[in-house]
């Protein structure tokens, strides 16, 4: 092998490492370690994908969010910690508008995920759990939950 092939391969093999990582965070919002480590690569890229279209309003994606195989447990946690941090980035109102277009089966669970995020997330990045209720952190969007 000469030395240009070789140049090319390790400059190959440097870009492939560093786009194939999977990230922590995307747009500010946090994937909780259980999560982040118990996931591929590409349901990485997936669940970062859903987030971004989420911020973005998608009522599809969030669907898809809401149902994103987490793993149980502790990584569940981690998705419902994600799904707190969206609804704080948008605002309560406009994460209920995007609920409010989306049919009840693809909601179901939801008001979970919110739960154990907001008790066992840390979205005032504090390094504590918060340990808040959707009945007191969201009051509308808990009453649009149990409506539908």
């Amino acid at each position: 092998m000469n030395n240009l092939t070789r140049y090319i391969l390790t400059i190959f093999l440097i870009g492939l490492t560093l786009i194939s990582c999977k990230q922590r965070e995307v747009d500010g919002i946090i994937i909780g370690d259980t999560l982040f480590e118990n996931r591929s690569y590409s349901e990485n890229r997936e669940l970062r994908k859903l987030i971004r279209q989420t911020l973005n309003k998608d009522e599809k994606s969030l669907a898809k969010l809401n149902n994103f195989w987490c793993g149980g447990g502790a990584g569940c946690y981690d998705l419902g910690f994600v799904i707190t941090q969206i609804i704080y980035r948008l605002g309560e109102r406009e994460f209920i508008e995007i609920v409010e277009r989306l049919d009840r089966k693809e909601i179901v669970g939801l008001y979970g995920l919110i739960s154990v995020g907001l008790e066992y997330g840390d979205n005032d990045r504090d390094g504590k759990m918060d340990n808040k209720k959707i009945e007191d952190e969201f009051p509308n969007l808990n009453i649009a939950l149990n409506n539908r």
